[in-house]
């Protein structure tokens, strides 16, 4: 089993900027894919961004140029950089990993909230 501890959100202003991290309790460097995903109330939990071991990215459309996600093996982090952010980009977020894409083994962190509103 794999534990997911994210840390940061809170309340920020229209273009502000926020990151989350999220700490693994075991190595991620084998892992597939490593992200983020967020879910706002009566929405479905959707891709923010994520990345895979071989260093590619995928973000969702609307969070392109404004977000950046980062991979640290060595830290076991998965760090999400969000700027520019908007009232939109409410919701609770969380971090999660699929160690292998040839099985269906999927970890989740809690939820941390992120609030934009002025």
């Amino acid at each position: 089993q794999v534990q997911l501890v994210p840390s940061g959100g809170g309340l920020v202003q229209p273009g502000g900027t926020l990151t989350l991290s999220c700490k693994s309790s075991a190595p991620i460097d084998d892992f597939d894919s490593v992200g983020w995903y967020r879910q706002a109330p009566g929405e479905e939990r959707n891709l923010v961004a994520r990345t895979n071991a071989d260093g590619m990215t995928d973000y969702a459309d609307s969070v392109k140029g404004r977000f950046t996600i980062i991979r640290n093996n060595r830290k076991r982090t998965i760090t999400l950089e969000m700027n520019d952010l908007q009232p939109e980009d409410t919701a609770k977020y969380y971090c999660n990993v699929l160690p292998s894409k040839y099985y269906d083994e999927i970890y989740w962190g809690r939820g941390t909230q992120v609030t934009v509103s002025a």
